[in-house]
């Protein structure tokens, strides 16, 4: 669907630049916009492979199951009634790389807990919900993309945004969190009403 949607304004671009006559402008921003894009992609490379490292040595030195081990304490709270160890396990997985900006890594990992969530029984369409919120929201201690973006342009200070990405992130998350709440209701198991009763 999105490579349709890129066809035709790409489509519509040359259509409208013929009946312009602003054909050499389109020739030559798009030659441009190739070589920028390269050098974005090779400027971005390295930061990404630094922090990619990084993760790689905190996963491999305990530091990412310590964070896991953290999240997973409130994320049982938020996620409640969800019963499946591996469903929370990729979520803290993936709140954890969100947090360090590794947007990349939490990806892969945010499809297979999506998937997780979908075969577990005990799943509710609010956790789907808070699921999306999380890795929408993704509060950001390291914001590594944004920070090699303004490094790639030149900024004096390219990590100044952080603390607002922080703040903004936590806000986001916060107001999500409650409008779920109202969308989506807790709802008690069997189990505990029994308890109530």
């Amino acid at each position: 669907m999105f490579g349709a949607i890129l066809v035709l304004l790409i489509c519509v671009s040359v259509i409208y630049a013929a009946i312009s006559g602003n054909m050499p402008a389109v020739a030559d921003a798009a030659l441009s916009g190739c070589s920028e894009a390269v050098e974005l992609c090779i400027s971005l490379a390295g930061a990404m492979a630094l922090w990619g490292g990084l993760m790689k040595l905190a996963e491999q030195s305990g530091i990412t199951k310590r964070l896991c081990t953290w999240f997973s304490r409130p994320l049982k709270k938020l996620f409640n009634g969800l019963d499946d160890p591996a469903a929370l396990e990729l979520i803290s997985l993936n709140v954890t790389a969100n947090m360090l900006g590794l947007g990349n890594a939490a990806t892969p990992i945010g499809i297979k807990a999506m998937k997780a969530l979908d075969k577990s029984k005990k799943t509710q369409p609010r956790h789907f919900a808070l699921f999306i919120l999380l890795n929408t929201a993704s509060i950001q201690l390291v914001p590594v993309t944004v920070s090699a973006l303004r490094a790639q342009y030149g900024s004096s200070g390219p990590w100044a945004t952080a603390p607002a990405a922080l703040i903004t992130s936590i806000c986001a998350l916060a107001c999500g969190i409650m409008a779920a709440a109202l969308i989506y209701p807790l709802k008690k198991s069997k189990h505990q009403k029994e308890k109530d009763i």
